[in-house]
């Protein structure tokens, strides 16, 4: 039987996260044994993602930084477009390969992490710890044993739930036969994209030069596309919105992230928990689950440093969480009208401070003065109808 006081499932961005705040010795504080189980190649390990989100220069990962940018800008479906500078923040992108390529590199020369590759059976809680069943790709089967297991696999369905979207969206990496791309600016939503019938959808910009960039469609609603559906809204918004002219898809990402209202349990056991957006990382009203996993991770490798109880903390305050709820509902009952609201919000709060908002790193008075600028009696409606309002299983 393996053995180590900290078993992590899963090798996505939460795992790997975590795995990484553990490695190597800090003076004065523990050093746990650590196995880090990554799923075989395969149906079960991670598909290639772009990860984004939002922090001052310097962050942890830089070295595996795609690209960054220091302004941002919203496009409304007519009208002139919305820019902001981000004062000390810089937004920034990191390519899952290049996340893992560094991760990897740091891990493999930590002297308290081990790397096992395995496809995990089922988790259990037993008297002192827990017991990770696993399948390695040969088919031998081991029993790995922890005093604390910390699991960031993708949960087999949604907690029931007052209002769930989906985020999903279809991308390309484009490179144009000319430059037509301002690597300055980011564009975070352009609503000159056609509005689905429930939800909202927009389009999504990421310059790496003047003649490559990331082309994304994106939609909140109730349902995904087609994959015929998503190439024709992407090629419509690269060909007819932002008129590339000649260009070259070089990769393409595909995904699907929930935005509910849902309680999500970070406690699956007496010894397990659950991290990452299985653990209530991702934040409901934006999708944005980076950040957030940071926040989780970094706080449940400092007490298991103190030798603390690591209980994974909530990634958002119950504020964030209340006005997330909020918003859901307000978009899903058709109450507001999505690109509207987003619009009014970036042409009246300085986009850095937005930024504060959406990450939840804002006071009281600054969230209350941010909610007068949305439509107050809709929302106000949406606030009174969610107690009255039965959770269900997302279908």
């Amino acid at each position: 039987m393996l053995q180590a006081e900290v078993a992590v499932v899963g090798a996505g961005a939460a795992g790997l996260s975590l795995a990484h705040r553990l490695s190597g010795r800090v003076p004065g504080l523990r050093t746990p044994s650590v196995v880090l189980v990554g799923a075989p190649p395969g149906p079960l390990s991670a598909p290639r993602r772009t990860w984004c989100f939002w922090e001052p220069e310097g962050g942890r990962f830089d070295a595996a930084v795609t690209a960054r940018w220091r302004r941002l800008r919203v496009r409304p479906p007519t009208g002139d477009s919305l820019e902001g500078d981000l004062g000390p923040l810089r937004y920034k992108m990191i390519r899952s390969d290049d996340f893992e390529r560094l991760v990897g590199r740091d891990l493999a020369g930590s002297p308290n992490v081990r790397r096992l590759e395995a496809a995990v059976d089922t988790v259990e809680d037993v008297a002192g710890g827990a017991r990770v069943h696993l399948k390695e790709a040969d088919g031998t089967r081991r029993v790995l044993h922890a005093r604390w297991v910390f699991d960031s696999r993708p949960l087999g369905s949604l907690p029931a739930a007052r209002t769930t979207l989906l985020q999903h969206f279809h991308g390309w990496f484009v490179r144009t036969s000319r430059p037509v791309f301002d690597t300055r600016v980011a564009d975070l939503m352009d609503f000159r994209t056609p509005q689905p019938a429930d939800g909202l959808s927009f389009g999504y910009v990421l310059p790496t030069g003047p003649r490559e960039a990331l082309v994304e469609y994106t939609e909140f609603s109730p349902r995904t596309l087609t994959p015929e559906g998503y190439e024709a809204a992407v090629r419509h918004y690269a060909d007819d919105v932002l008129r590339l002219g000649d260009r070259r898809i070089l990769a393409t990402e595909t995904g699907v992230i929930p935005m509910t209202d849902a309680p999500m349990a970070r406690r699956a056991g007496a010894s397990v928990f659950r991290i990452g957006a299985a653990g209530g990382a991702t934040r409901p009203a934006t999708g944005y689950t980076f950040a957030g996993l940071q926040r989780q991770t970094r706080a449940v490798a400092a007490a298991l440093r103190r030798g603390r109880p690591p209980v994974p903390p909530p990634a958002h305050s119950a504020r964030s969480r209340a006005m997330d709820a909020v918003l859901l509902r307000a978009l899903a009952s058709g109450r507001v009208d999505g690109p509207a609201l987003f619009g009014r919000l970036f042409a009246q709060v300085p986009m850095d401070r937005l930024l504060r908002f959406l990450d939840g790193d804002t006071r009281l008075h600054e969230d209350l003065a941010i909610g007068l600028r949305t439509p107050v009696a809709p929302m106000l409606r949406s606030a009174l109808e969610l107690p009255t309002l039965p959770r269900r299983p997302f279908d």
